[in-house]
């Protein structure tokens, strides 16, 4: 019997699945740079270049020119233009403070390295020392027969018996005080009854004396009345005439530097001044100017300073916190000034001022 056939079974596909196609092979990884390390001597490229000696030259030059014209207006002050902004008095009433200039000037001429700049720097130098160097010297003496007491003590003094002792203190034989109000008038009088017994107060202004008073008479210098007059009578000496004075106030602003009613003030007192026939006189008070001012020139040129013959230093009197300007003074004429310095502060903005005269 034949045995029937196998069954076979079916062929099948036994390759391989094909599998994605290979990509192209990495090429090399470049290499990530490595900062090189800054030169520290290298410059810096972000920095201004150096200047040169052109522009170096250029600065010395201005510097220069700026110091020459610098000294050229402090030495010539009363030549500046006292038109429109009263540009002139300003400048001479800060006139002292041009100093302050001299060693920023030197500095920058250092920095320069420029001979020309330094050698022009000592030009406003010399100027100043001219003009206010005699001023840094002590030139107060012994002597004198008469000591003078002057102080603007503020309308708005909030302790005038305070300042009424510290002037009694002072041991003065006159005083003279401005800026009185007609509250504050009754206070002095009262305190500085024991010390000064004879006294006399016209309007804002007011005499105390140890000595015996005369011829008390109001000077019209206002509208309203800020200057007194009176002879002041010591027994062991000639009499001297003794004037108590307060010029109208300055105003700065944006019209500029305002002293007309001062200056016709002055104008005013000076008139006084060449009437008076006394051969001793004295002007105690608050000016609202420097001595060097030229708008009060029709009062200075006849009376001497006090401070600037017998004192020590400037004597800024205002403001009393941080003085800049010497407005307060002792003028006299027919006495000779011994020694004038200032006292300490009060309850006032100003400072006094105080002088040993000889008669």
């Amino acid at each position: 019997m034949l045995s029937p056939p196998e069954a076979t079974a079916p062929a099948t596909n036994t390759a391989p699945a094909p599998g994605p196609a290979p990509g192209p092979a990495p090429g090399p990884v470049p290499a990530t740079p490595v900062p090189a390390t800054p030169d520290p001597t290298a410059p810096d490229p972000t920095a201004p270049a150096p200047a040169g000696p052109a522009a170096r030259h250029r600065a010395a030059r201005l510097l220069a020119v700026g110091a020459v014209v610098w000294a050229a207006a402090t030495a010539l002050h009363a030549s500046i233009p006292n038109t429109g902004v009263n540009a002139g008095s300003l400048f001479q009433t800060l006139l002292p403070w041009t100093g302050l200039g001299v060693p920023f000037l030197l500095v920058l001429a250092a920095v320069l390295r420029s001979r020309l700049a330094a050698v022009a720097v000592l030009a406003p130098a010399v100027v100043w020392v001219t003009l206010f160097g005699g001023a840094l010297t002590d030139k107060r003496s012994g002597g004198g027969d008469l000591t003078v007491v002057s102080h603007n003590v503020d309308e708005a003094n909030t302790d005038p018996a305070g300042t009424a002792r510290v002037l009694a203190g002072a041991g003065a034989d006159v005083l003279a005080l401005e800026e009185l109000s007609d509250a504050s008038a009754p206070v002095y009088s009262r305190e500085l009854a024991s010390a000064y017994p004879h006294h006399a107060v016209l309007g804002g202004v007011g005499i105390w004396s140890r000595h015996p008073l005369a011829d008390v008479k109001e000077v019209p210098i206002m509208p309203w009345t800020r200057a007194m007059r009176a002879t002041v009578r010591a027994p062991d000496g000639p009499p001297v005439a003794v004037y108590a004075v307060h010029l109208a106030s300055v105003r700065v602003s944006a019209a500029g530097f305002t002293t007309g009613r001062r200056n016709e003030a002055a104008r005013e007192l000076a008139a006084a001044l060449r009437a008076e026939s006394a051969p001793r006189v004295m002007v105690l008070g608050d000016l609202n100017g420097t001595y060097r001012d030229r708008a009060l020139a029709p009062v200075t040129s006849q009376l001497r300073s006090a401070q600037g013959e017998a004192g020590a230093g400037l004597g800024f009197t205002w403001p009393a916190a941080f003085p800049m300007a010497r407005i307060d003074d002792v003028l006299v004429r027919g006495l000779t000034p011994r020694a004038a310095w200032t006292l300490p502060a009060t309850g006032s903005d100003h400072l006094p001022v105080a002088a040993t005269l000889s008669r």
